[in-house]
């Protein structure tokens, strides 16, 4: 499956729009990376614990959004974006959607 952010993909020709699709995921904070942030909060640095959490629900929220064009048929998601928002305190929703699409090469 073909993911980009553009409008077009190189090399091929969109032939037909198939709807948006999307994938989310919500993932809540917990007290051990709590604790562990905390204390890289106080000697400074990169918050390891909150990135890997945060990759983790990018690459979950496109494999669900894929399973999605799939579904359809499509050989393309186009227009890819990623939006976030907090759910409650100490959860946050990951969504990412897009273009379904069908491609031919040119």
């Amino acid at each position: 499956m073909i993911v980009v952010t553009t409008w077009e993909v190189p090399g091929y020709r969109v032939t037909s729009a198939l709807g948006l699709v999307r994938g989310n995921t919500i993932r809540a904070r917990n007290i051990s990376r709590d604790i562990m942030a905390s204390l890289r909060n106080i000697t400074g640095g990169e918050v390891v614990e909150y990135t890997k959490m945060a990759a983790e629900a990018r690459e979950q929220s496109i494999d669900r959004m894929i399973e999605e064009a799939e579904a359809l048929g499509a050989d393309a998601v186009i227009m890819v974006r990623f939006q976030t928002v907090e759910m409650m305190r100490g959860a946050a929703e990951m969504l990412c959607y897009g273009t379904a699409v069908k491609l031919e090469p040119i």
